[in-house]
């Protein structure tokens, strides 16, 4: 059984109206149980609304979500408890800060699902490790951190209501590279660890390529892929051909293999110099001799 299901889901911006919108049209996917799943499509794909749709902030227009088997609108009095098993952490997270110290802010949901203080406050500290936050960081106003630690201290709030599923909207969004790096190891390490599903919407497709496990590929509210991550960069003059860049090191090797190279389409330097090493090896004995 998938943790999550989407069958003929649809949503309609301004249904009934002259400005009436079709953001996703009939996605029908299943997200594997413990999976890194990333999003990727051009802007105005349905990328955010689809995810909005996941956890019950926006109700389908047609078509059905299921969690763990279970229409989520099934007992629309109980959406709020599927907001705690998936959690949404949007762009900007640092925006919804507000409590007094970082580890208020950290115990805000857990507090909200009816955990007693000192559990919510085993779950804050648990989450703030997980992000790399630490402990005389916790004290302070979420106002006197740098942005990328307000960022994580956000995205901690979110994994201390320890969800079965993480869902991020560009979580690394006007973070410098290095920032980058570091939440998007962090985020990768949360899920090795404890085995939940994430789903990671991003511009950047080297960090969907890094990341993921699989990509779902959406272009004009509809889902037109959704495979294993080197299967879907494989196809990368169609990303192309729908405003997606694919990485750059996957494009020269799609481009050697356009030109008659016997090579794969790859998705880092270390597996690019894999599989040109034979070629290389070839070129200097013709040359040698």
């Amino acid at each position: 059984m998938f943790v999550l299901e989407t069958k003929d889901l649809t949503y309609v911006y301004g249904a009934g109206t002259p400005f009436h919108k079709t953001a996703v049209n009939r996605v029908s996917v299943g997200i594997e149980r413990g999976e890194f799943l990333g999003i990727i499509g051009h802007t105005g794909s349905g990328k955010s609304t689809f995810i909005q749709t996941l956890n019950g902030l926006l109700r389908p227009t047609s078509g059905t979500v299921l969690l763990n088997g279970k229409d989520i609108w099934a007992e629309p009095k109980k959406i709020r408890s599927v907001r705690f098993r998936v959690g949404m952490v949007f762009q900007y997270p640092e925006h919804q800060l507000f409590e007094e110290t970082v580890l208020k802010d950290i115990c805000f949901g857990p507090g909200n699902m009816g955990l007693s203080a000192a559990q919510a406050e085993e779950r804050a500290r648990r989450a703030a490790k997980f992000v790399g936050l630490d402990n005389e960081l916790l004290g302070k106003s979420p106002f006197e951190l740098s942005g990328g630690q307000k960022r994580r201290a956000a995205i901690a709030g979110v994994i201390a209501m320890d969800p079965d599923v993480l869902v991020l909207d560009e979580p690394t969004a006007g973070l410098d590279p290095q920032g980058r790096d570091m939440l998007l190891e962090q985020i990768s390490a949360y899920h090795r660890a404890r085995g939940s599903t994430v789903i990671l919407v991003s511009h950047s497709m080297e960090d969907i390529a890094r990341f993921a496990d699989r990509v779902l590929v959406m272009n004009e509210g509809r889902a037109v892929m959704l495979d294993k991550t080197k299967n879907v960069f494989a196809r990368g003059r169609e990303l192309e051909a729908m405003g997606l860049r694919v990485p750059q090191i996957t494009s020269i090797l799609l481009t050697l293999r356009e030109k008659g190279y016997p090579v794969r389409p790859v998705l880092t330097v270390d597996e690019a110099v894999e599989e040109l090493r034979p070629l290389l090896r070839k070129g200097g004995a013709h040359h040698a001799q």
